[in-house]
């Protein structure tokens, strides 16, 4: 059974990041965590939920994949 915990924060992080685009740098701020117990982070690019690309600009963005969105779909549909 999944750790309720990281599945919760997972759903967080993944409509906070499908709200509107975020640099990887604002994201890694937001979501990092010293806990080893509860890396979302880790978690989110281990399951293929997020990925990152470069803009236009240069900068690093991270945006929520089909995987992740998914995921979103069933935590709502669920919910």
């Amino acid at each position: 059974m999944p750790d309720q915990n990281i599945e919760s924060l997972l759903s967080d992080m993944l409509q906070w990041l499908a709200r509107e685009p975020h640099s990887y740098r604002e994201s890694i701020e937001v979501w990092r965590t010293s806990c080893p117990r509860l890396q979302v982070w880790e978690e989110a690019f281990e399951r293929g939920f997020v990925a990152r690309s470069v803009r236009a600009d240069g900068l690093e963005a991270v945006s929520v994949t089909r995987s992740g969105q998914s995921f979103l779909d069933t935590r709502c549909a669920a919910a």
